[in-house]
C-alpha cells in the first residue's frame, strides 16, 4: 500500500527530471494494455511470424517512420529503439568508439592510442562509459565549458588530434540549460576524421531538431522527458556509422540492439514526440516568457542570484529551465522545505539527486563548491502557469525570510 500521496494542489516544477504522461501517449498506448484476447491485436512479440506478431511489427515500424520524420533522420532504420537515453548514451560511446578505433587502427603504427573527447558538463550516462573506455586503453579527454556553460569550438579544436575517434557533447545541459553549438562542433570533429555523438535528451521537444542539418553521427533520446512513457528511448545512428553492438542476442533492431522491443512504449514515444514537435514553436515561446519572468522575480529576492545570465528571449538556453544559487542554504534543505509547501523542484539532475557532492556541472563552470551547494533548478512544462510560478516565488521568499 502506498504511504506517500501527492496532494491534489501540488505544483510540479521538475519537468527536466521527467514530464507527466501526456494524453497523446496515453491514448496511443491504451489498446496495448487491454488484457486477454484483445492483447492479441497489437501487443504481442514484434519478431514473431504469425499474425499477432506481424501486427505488432507493423505498429512498431509505423512508429519508427514517424519518429525518424520528426527527428529529421534520412532513413527510418537510423532509429534504434532502446530502454532510454542512458542505454543509448552507453551504446553510442562504447559501440562507436570501439568500431571506429578498430577501423582507424588498420594500417597504422602499433602504438596507435584512440582518443575520445567528452565535455565536463555531460550526464553521467556519458561520463561513466567514458571512464570505462579509459580503463580499456582509450585516451579520454574531458574539455571544460566556459562560465556560461558553453563548449566553444576553440576549446574543442585544442583537444582534437589525428587519433580522435569520437567526440560526445550534449545538445542542451539539464541543469543550467545551455544549448551547445552542435552543428559547428560536429563539423570540426569531422574535419579531423572523428565521429560525433550528442546526448539530445533535454533538447527534445524544446528546440527544433533536424539530424541531417546538425550533421551528427549519433544522438540519444528518452521518451519520458516529453510526456512519453518511461523505459523507452532511441539512438539515432546515421547510416554507415561504424558501430559495435553492445547488446547481443537475437539480432533485433538490425543487429544493433538485441531484445524483444517494447512496442507499447515505442508507440507512446512516437505519439508524444509528434505532439511535442507539432507544438514546439508556440509552446517554446510561452515557456520562454515564463522563464524570463521567473528569472527576474527570483533575482529580486535577497540571497538569490542567477547561475548564468540569460538574456530576455534568449534561445541559446532552453526555454524551460531556471537555475539559481541561494546563498547560505543547501539545495536539499530548500527542496524539502518547498516540497512541504507543495512545490516540487530539484537541486540539479535527478540522476544524481542522492549525492551529497556539489554538481560536477557547476564545478566545471568555475562555480565554487560553497555556491554550488545552494543550487536550485526550476523546470517547467506544458501544464505550468504564471500563477504557479508566482506562488512558488512567494513560497521561496517566505522560506528565505
Amino acid at each position: 500500500m502506498l504511504t506517500t500521496l501527492v496532494p491534489e494542489d501540488y505544483t510540479y516544477l521538475d519537468w527536466a527530471a521527467t514530464a507527466p504522461l501526456c494524453e497523446a501517449a496515453a491514448q496511443a498506448m491504451r489498446p496495448y494494455l487491454e488484457p486477454g484476447r484483445a492483447h492479441l491485436q497489437l501487443g504481442m512479440n514484434a519478431n514473431s511470424l504469425h499474425a499477432p506478431g506481424r501486427a505488432a511489427f507493423e505498429a512498431m515500424e509505423i512508429a519508427r517512420h514517424q519518429i525518424a520524420a520528426d527527428l529529421g533522420a534520412s532513413r527510418p532504420n537510423e532509429i534504434v529503439f532502446t530502454s532510454g537515453a542512458t542505454e543509448a548514451d552507453n551504446a553510442a560511446l562504447a559501440g562507436i568508439a570501439q568500431a571506429q578505433s578498430a577501423k582507424l587502427a588498420r594500417g597504422r603504427q602499433k602504438d596507435f592510442v584512440p582518443r575520445v573527447i567528452v565535455s565536463e558538463v555531460e550526464h553521467e550516462a556519458v561520463l561513466e562509459p567514458a571512464r570505462r573506455l579509459a580503463s580499456a586503453g582509450f585516451e579520454v579527454v574531458r574539455i571544460k565549458p566556459d562560465r556560461r556553460g558553453f563548449v566553444t569550438p576553440e576549446t574543442l579544436a585544442a583537444a582534437l588530434d589525428a587519433q580522435t575517434v569520437l567526440v560526445s557533447v550534449q545538445m542542451a545541459n539539464s541543469e543550467v540549460g545551455s544549448v551547445q553549438p552542435i552543428a559547428a562542433l560536429a563539423q570540426m570533429a569531422h574535419e579531423c576524421g572523428a565521429l560525433f555523438h550528442t546526448d539530445a535528451t533535454q533538447a527534445l521537444g524544446k528546440i527544433t531538431l533536424d539530424m541531417g542539418k546538425l550533421g551528427v553521427d549519433a544522438a540519444s533520446f528518452s521518451a519520458h522527458k516529453i510526456g512519453g512513457p518511461k523505459g523507452v528511448g532511441a539512438l539515432y545512428l546515421k547510416a554507415r556509422t561504424p558501430f559495435s553492438a553492445q547488446m547481443l542476442g537475437g539480432g533485433q533492431e538490425g543487429g544493433r540492439r538485441s531484445t524483444t522491443q517494447n512496442v507499447c512504449g515505442i508507440v507512446g514515444f512516437a505519439a508524444a514526440l509528434h505532439e511535442a514537435v507539432a507544438n514546439a514553436e508556440v509552446e517554446s515561446e510561452r515557456l520562454r516568457e515564463l522563464r524570463d519572468w521567473l528569472y527576474a522575480r527570483l533575482t529580486d529576492i535577497k540571497r538569490v542570484r542567477p547561475t548564468v545570465l540569460v538574456d530576455t528571449g534568449a534561445t541559446d538556453y532552453l526555454p524551460n529551465i531556471v537555475h539559481v544559487l541561494v546563498k547560505g542554504y543547501e539545495s536539499e534543505t530548500l527542496v524539502l522545505r518547498l516540497d512541504m509547501m507543495g512545490f516540487g523542484v530539484s537541486g540539479g539532475s535527478a540522476c544524481a539527486s542522492h549525492s551529497l557532492e556539489p554538481s560536477h556541472v557547476l564545478r566545471s563552470m568555475g562555480i565554487s563548491a560553497d555556491d554550488a551547494y545552494g543550487a536550485l533548478r526550476v523546470s517547467i512544462g506544458t501544464m505550468t502557469t504564471r500563477d504557479d510560478l508566482e506562488r512558488f516565488a512567494n513560497a521561496l521568499e517566505e522560506i528565505l525570510n
